[in-house]
């Protein structure tokens, strides 16, 4: 959870920091126009551009589920909740920025970032909760039972209470 946080609040500051620019282009509301302008600047400056987008919240496709402890969740719906969370994030960031100077609104982004966090989400977490759910099946006790003790039963009963 400290390291979504800190995270978050490195987005915060990396793209809701005031910039001191000559001129600010226009904003662009046309999806994958900004993509396509980078395509044409030649493959080293759009990888750069478009990698750039990709990796600023992609460690939200690993934090944000691990955030939530679940292991047995389905792959589609944990991907589609990080995706769709993903998305408000990367949208509040680009309404934020409206009215930061030098901070330009760009669509290209918003769809750059949740696809950075769908990849990571793919590559990372199925893996990861593969091999914690192998540990979980090797440990004798779940945690609770682990730090507790195991539940009583009433003895005439059979049942816990």
């Amino acid at each position: 959870m400290a390291l979504l946080a800190a995270h978050l609040l490195f987005v915060a500051w990396f793209t809701l920091r005031p910039l001191d620019v000559p001129w600010v282009s226009a904003a662009n509301l046309h999806p994958l126009a900004g993509i396509r302008s980078d395509l044409a600047l030649g493959w080293r400056e759009a990888a750069l551009r478009l990698g750039e987008g990709l990796a600023l919240l992609a460690p939200l496709g690993v934090l944000l589920p691990v955030a939530g402890g679940r292991l047995y969740v389905s792959l589609w719906g944990s991907l589609v909740r990080t995706a769709a969370l993903a998305a408000l994030i990367s949208l509040g960031i680009e309404l934020l920025q409206t009215g930061v100077p030098g901070q330009v609104v760009d669509i290209d982004s918003l769809l750059l970032n949740t696809v950075g966090v769908v990849l990571a989400h793919l590559l990372v977490v199925p893996a990861l909760r593969s091999r914690l759910r192998r540990r979980a099946e090797l440990d004798p006790l779940p945690p609770q039972e682990a730090a507790q003790g195991p539940t009583p039963t009433i003895p005439r009963v059979g049942i816990a209470p």
